[in-house]
């Protein structure tokens, strides 16, 4: 167990991420970031994606006078090098699913963590593909509500959820928080006497 961080902030709300910290052990305060992260419709980059988790964990340490480390990440779909966003609605959504529909995407998820005078960043990319999908299954997702809070539409943990065909790489990125990565980071911090 890699939990040896005493406390530190969680730049994100995501219910998700929480998650996945909490089981891992990990001890920590969620105070949202306000950065406005939309990047959906932009060409994808390693970069781009790395500083919308840098500016979420800067916009926090500005915001607050505390010592703890600050962690940020920030999740994407990519198609076709596109970055996909959160539907606004069902057109959207029935758009996207139906794009990702019978291909492969990747999803990319980078981290940052923030100290008094260091700053780690990285990325996870996992690839996923979807099988062939029909317009009354892409309908019936939709109807669940589920692709409303999620990036490309879609969450590989949502129950009864079967449109991937097979992944390469961290599911846990897939949900939106590569806990192994995250785990080496802070190993790499801790190394450097944070």
């Amino acid at each position: 167990m890699y939990n040896f961080l005493m406390k530190f902030i969680l730049a994100s709300a995501s219910p998700r991420r929480k998650e996945i910290l909490l089981k891992a052990g990990y001890d920590f305060e969620i105070i949202p970031s306000c950065y406005d992260e939309n990047i959906s419709g932009l060409t994808y980059s390693n970069e781009l994606v790395k500083n919308c988790a840098y500016q979420k964990a800067l916009d926090v340490k500005k915001r607050i006078n505390a010592d703890l480390p600050i962690i940020s990440a920030d999740t994407v779909v990519v198609l076709d090098n596109l970055i996909l966003g959160k539907p606004k609605n069902c057109f959207e959504a029935f758009n996207m699913l139906k794009q990702l529909s019978n291909r492969t995407h990747f999803i990319a998820t980078s981290i940052c963590l923030i100290s008094k005078d260091k700053i780690i960043k990285d990325i996870e990319i996992t690839y996923v593909t979807f099988r062939n999908l029909s317009e009354f299954e892409i309908i019936n997702y939709i109807k669940t509500q589920s692709p409303f809070d999620k990036a490309g539409s879609y969450g590989i943990q949502d129950k009864n959820f079967d449109f991937v065909l097979k992944t390469d790489g961290n599911i846990d990125n897939v949900v939106g928080f590569p806990l192994r990565k995250f785990n080496c980071l802070v190993e790499k911090l801790r190394q450097c006497k944070w």
